[in-house]
């Protein structure tokens, strides 16, 4: 309950979730792990209740040139890393779409596209999680160190950090700009697991791969939500109000989420990941890290 309550960031949060799995252990994580995902979904939806449809638009589309050029740069060093590190194609592109698009969701979007077996969609997501964690505590500090602004710090942390959760968590400490840009930027990112998805299973059914899979793509129906909740107080102003309240009481069920999501990992998880996995994921985050911070301090990206 402390999640829910204004003296728990986002940050302490997750690190309280985290504590209570190590050290006590959580036996109700199968049942939270559903919980959290819709916890996480209904909580995006609500802080699109304030904010401006018609600013998310613009920002979307500003962001559109360096979100491709992200993607194809991610995936293709993740391609090279994969190989250069010996590591299994499949949990090689795994970690790579999920650092270049949105973490966990891009994950479980295209195990299925790739037939992916459960320890390979295993090892990604513990990858992606562990760096997750360390990206919503490292990244509001760094971003005073280099002094950027709150719409400086929206785009860095929707472009560097893997999953929606830890990039709202983020940029909720930071303050209410980089929040909103962040989320959108983030949001408008993640719509490229749709044509990635495709792209990817297209390309493996011609390879002629048939191996069991990995279960039912999940569609980010909560993008849509955000859209329309956004729309609905843009162009009814007597919402406005009562969007004010629903995304208050996202931001609060943002916190307890990532505290439910620190709750869900097991020792199991951490040892599944491997230590040539987690290099390449790391030297994938380190270098888009520092590229998109490199290019928003040169003012390359605005």
């Amino acid at each position: 309950m402390l999640s829910l309550t204004p003296w728990i960031s986002s940050a302490e949060a997750l690190i309280l979730g985290l504590a209570l799995a190590l050290i006590v252990g959580n036996p109700y994580r199968h049942f939270l792990q559903k919980v959290t995902h819709n916890l996480l979904a209904f909580s995006v939806v609500g802080l699109g209740a304030g904010m401006n449809l018609l600013v998310v638009g613009q920002v979307g589309l500003e962001g559109i040139g360096y979100t491709i050029i992200g993607i194809f740069l991610t995936l293709t060093l993740g391609y090279f890393i994969g190989r250069m590190l010996k590591i299994h194609r499949d949990t090689s592109l795994l970690i790579s779409v999920g650092t270049a698009i949105c973490g966990g969701s891009a994950i479980a979007a295209v195990a299925p596209a790739i037939k992916a077996k459960n320890q390979e969609v295993s090892v990604a997501l513990g990858t992606v999680f562990l760096l997750n964690a360390v990206a919503l505590v490292i990244f509001p500090p760094l971003g005073h160190y280099f002094s950027l602004s709150q719409t400086q710090f929206g785009l860095w942390s929707a472009l560097a950090i893997h999953d929606t959760s830890s990039v709202v968590g983020a940029a909720l400490q930071y303050g209410p700009k980089a929040l909103q840009i962040a989320t959108t930027v983030k949001l408008a990112r993640a719509l490229w697991i749709v044509p990635v998805t495709f792209g990817v299973g297209f390309l493996r059914a011609r390879e002629g791969q048939a191996e069991g899979g990995a279960g039912k793509a999940k569609k980010p129906w909560f993008i849509l939500g955000f859209v329309i909740a956004a729309a609905l107080v843009t162009w009814v102003p007597s919402l406005q109000p009562a969007g004010h309240v629903v995304e208050m009481l996202a931001k609060h069920g943002l916190v307890l989420t990532l505290f439910l999501i620190g709750s869900n990992l097991t020792k199991d998880t951490i040892k599944s990941v491997g230590f040539r996995p987690f290099v390449q994921g790391f030297c994938l985050w380190i270098l888009m890290a520092t590229g998109s911070l490199g290019a928003l301090l040169l003012g390359w990206i605005h």
